[in-house]
Formats: structure tokens, C-alpha cells, sequence
């Protein structure tokens, strides 16, 4: 018996991002391993039984830092003014009232209206763990399973950043609202995640919250179990500049300095924001290949200010992006963001090609969440791909061959017609096919959590 991949199923891209260009006549061979078994350019017309995709194509889109809980709060934090600190103070609101069936219904819809967003994968950082007091359930695992099933009942991928969250501050316990978050010490955080396994639409990674959040001795034991796994770490970095005085206090250097002293840092490493850096943090952070994960519309929705993602990337560290509290789910707005928020600051456009920041918003992505054999059209890699209409009020109008352009500079998730994961369609002609309808599941979601 024959071990070899058969092709099971065969698509017609009518335009077709490769990375570098935008192809016309794409054929797209899709084996049963949910993986692209060839890709044949030149096909001015669809062969013979292909499915065809009219638009431009795209490999899926890389959602690399959510918080899935946070999509109930839009809207509802747009009253009024504050900061950061006092949109926290409702989060945790929302945060107090999850339990693993409300939580898999929310992200369920989340992970649905990003399917419709084209996002393929998705890193969730997760940091919900325990019952509202702090006890566990009876599964300690319980939240992160539920978010693992979300997602598969919404047809995307999924790394799970399991985070450690242990403290309120430097040296302070954590508070009322955080005591859920928390497993006590770093050895037990190690201990309840190990019983997490992956499966095929999972990967299992780790998170330090941030560096008030993990007493500085116990960052090694996070970094040592992501490195003896080869797994995906993250980090909240420099988000704010409260943060970084409070650092310097209790240790007399940046959160960068201490993470790297602490071996945190390193090529599996993603700093998630790394906004208020010094010129030593930025050497830092390229010189040890850790990754950047922008999230522009939040870092603007909560007035975080503008990170120096160009600076950071001519330093060596990989740019990737991700939609964070859910002001909005569009990985298009996300990448157009980073351009055009670079562009107000240093008043010069054109820092990033449009090749440059979709590259961003999928291949490196997906790498900084594990999936080096994704966010690319080619033999071999996962056939997850995404397909962006050219003839929407939005898109209408360039020549085809400037759909890179097009994609990032004037589309939105509303053009997203397909997004297809392994090989099978998740969202057709822009209906999901699995959560017939995402805006009530929405609906009914966020209103049990809220209320």
C-alpha cells in the first residue's frame, strides 16, 4: 500500500499572491493530507473539475496575539476617556464572569469572525485558568480545552499560549480579579500546562504575561519548558511605560534587559507590543532574533502609542502581527496600520513594500506560532489559503497585478470571500460553514458574559 499523499482536490485562483508578485492562472493541487501537493502557474482557464476562486488568494492569514475574552468588550469601552489602566478595570469584569462553557460559545464566534476575516490560525494567549477564586476545576486544563475545541468547531488552528501569570506587580500577590489567572509558582504553571497535548489543528505554547506578572526568578522555569519543547513562547513587552518605571525600581534595569538576563529572549521568543524601548532594548531584541508582534488597532484603541517596529525589524527581529483586545478582527487593517501609524510618526511614507507587510501578516506569523510550513503557496506547505475580492466598492478599479497593493492598502475583512484550512473550505462566497451564523452566535455570547 502506497503511503504517498494522493491529490484529492484541485483549485483555480484566478490571482495569486507568491510572496513576491501577484501570479494570474494559479493551479492549486491539495492532497489528502490537507497539505499543497503542487502549484502549477500559467493556467489561463480552471482545469477540469478545479474549484474556482475568483479574487486574489492569499495564504492564510496569522492572527499571532488574541485574547479571545476581549472581543466582548467593544464598544462598550469607547465611553468616556482613561487609559490603559481603566479599560483593565473592565476586563476584568468580563474576565470574572467566564467559565469553560461561556468561554467556548465566545470564542467559538471569535475564532468564527476571524475564519471570515481570512485568519487561519490563531495564538491565543491565555491566561483565564481558574475559577473565579482561584480554586481549579476539576480539570485544571478546563479553559485552555475549551478554547482548543473553539476553535476547532470554528474550522481554524490554533497555538495555545498558555500563560504564567503569578503576580499583580513586582512583588505584590496577585489581586482580586487576578487570582484566577494565577497557579501560584512558575513550577506549577509548568506542572498543569505539560498536561496539555496537542493535536492536528493545535499546538500547545507558552506566555509570561509580562515581567510584573512572573517574579524575575521564575522566568527561567517558562523559558526552560517552551525550550525543552521547542515550543512557541510569548511575552507582553514594554506595552507601557508605567511598566518600565516600575521595572527599573525593582531591578534597576528595562523589562528587556531582565528578560534577557534571564534567557527569555532567543528566536522562539515573541515580545508582543515592544513599544516603549530604548536603543539597548532594540540591539537586545534583534541581536537575539526575538520576535515583534504589532497589534496597531489596539495599541491605538487604548493609547499605548507607536512601537519602533522599523527600527526593531533592521535589527533583526521579525515583524509579526495580531488583533489583540478585538477593537477590530482584520489582519489587513493590522498590516496597513503598521505602515501608515510609521508614516504619521516619522512623516516619510513607503518603510514597508505591501509584499513586506503581507509577509508579516502570514509567513512570519505563522512561524512565530510554530507553523514554519505555513503562510506560504507551495508545495508542501499547509493548504491554508484565504481568497480577497477585486471587485468590491473597496477593491475595484487597480489592475490585478497591483492586488498586493490592493490587499493591504485599501481591502478590509468584509472582502474576504473564502478561507479554506487544510484543504477544506471554511468560509464559502463569505458565509461560514460551520457557524451559519457568526453575528448571533456573537451576540449571544457576549451578552451571557456580560450580564
Amino acid at each position: 500500500m502506497s503511503l504517498t499523499p494522493r491529490t484529492v482536490k484541485t483549485y483555480w485562483l484566478e490571482h495569486a499572491w507568491l510572496g513576491t508578485h501577484v501570479e494570474p492562472g494559479v493551479a492549486l493541487d491539495v492532497s489528502d493530507d490537507g497539505r499543497i501537493a503542487a502549484l502549477r502557474t500559467g493556467a489561463a482557464a480552471p482545469p477540469p473539475g478545479a474549484e474556482v476562486l475568483r479574487g486574489l488568494t492569499l495564504p492564510g492569514l496569522a492572527n499571532a496575539h488574541s485574547h479571545a475574552f476581549h472581543r466582548a468588550l467593544r464598544g462598550t469601552v469607547q465611553v468616556g476617556s482613561g487609559t490603559f489602566w481603566t479599560w483593565r478595570e473592565v476586563m476584568y469584569g468580563v474576565a470574572r464572569r467566564l467559565t469553560p462553557d461561556t468561554y467556548f460559545d465566545l470564542a467559538r464566534a471569535v475564532y468564527a469572525e476571524m475564519a471570515l476575516a481570512g485568519i487561519t490560525n490563531v495564538g491565543e494567549f491565555h491566561y483565564v485558568h481558574h475559577q473565579a477564586d482561584g480554586t481549579p476545576y476539576a480539570d485544571p486544563n478546563a479553559m485552555g480545552e475549551a478554547l482548543v475545541e473553539a476553535a476547532a468547531a470554528a474550522g481554524i488552528r490554533i497555538t495555545l499560549l498558555d500563560t504564567a501569570y503569578l503576580s499583580s506587580g513586582f512583588g505584590q500577590a496577585p489581586n482580586e480579579h487576578q487570582r484566577r489567572f494565577s497557579d501560584g509558582t512558575a513550577d506549577a504553571w509548568a506542572e498543569r500546562v505539560s498536561a496539555l497535548k496537542p493535536r492536528g489543528h493545535a499546538l500547545i505554547g507558552a506566555a509570561v504575561h509580562s515581567v510584573r506578572a512572573v517574579p524575575a526568578e521564575q522566568l527561567g522555569t517558562v523559558a526552560r519548558w517552551a525550550e525543552e519543547r521547542q515550543a512557541p513562547l510569548h511575552v507582553h513587552l514594554s506595552e507601557q511605560t508605567a511598566e518600565n518605571d516600575a521595572c527599573q525600581a525593582a531591578h534597576g534595569c528595562t523589562p528587556t534587559r531582565l528578560l534577557a538576563d534571564h534567557g527569555v529572549l532567543g528566536p522562539g521568543t515573541t515580545g508582543v507590543h515592544n513599544t516603549h524601548l530604548t536603543d539597548e532594548d532594540i540591539a537586545l531584541l534583534g541581536g537575539t532574533a526575538t520576535g515583534t508582534c504589532m497589534c496597531p488597532t489596539t495599541e491605538r484603541d487604548l493609547a499605548d502609542g507607536i512601537g519602533p517596529a522599523v527600527r526593531l525589524q533592521q535589527a533583526g527581529s521579525p515583524l509579526s502581527l495580531g488583533s489583540d483586545s478585538h477593537a477590530v478582527i482584520d489582519l489587513l487593517e493590522e498590516a496597513r496600520a503598521m505602515e501608515l501609524d510609521e508614516r504619521l510618526r516619522s512623516r516619510t511614507r513607503g518603510h514597508w513594500t505591501a509584499n513586506a507587510l503581507l509577509t508579516a501578516a502570514t509567513a512570519d506569523g505563522h512561524a512565530a506560532l510554530g507553523l514554519p510550513d505555513a503562510g506560504r503557496l507551495e508545495a508542501g506547505a499547509l493548504a491554508d489559503f484565504t481568497t480577497v475580492a477585486l471587485d468590491s466598492v473597496r477593491t475595484a478599479g487597480p489592475l490585478p497585478r497591483l492586488g498586493a497593493e490592493t490587499a493591504v492598502f485599501a481591502a478590509s475583512a468584509a472582502d474576504v470571500r473564502h478561507t479554506v484550512v487544510g484543504g477544506r473550505h471554511i468560509v464559502r462566497d463569505g458565509a461560514h460553514t460551520l457557524v451559519p451564523d457568526v453575528p448571533s452566535a456573537l451576540s449571544t455570547a457576549i451578552t451571557a458574559v456580560r450580564t
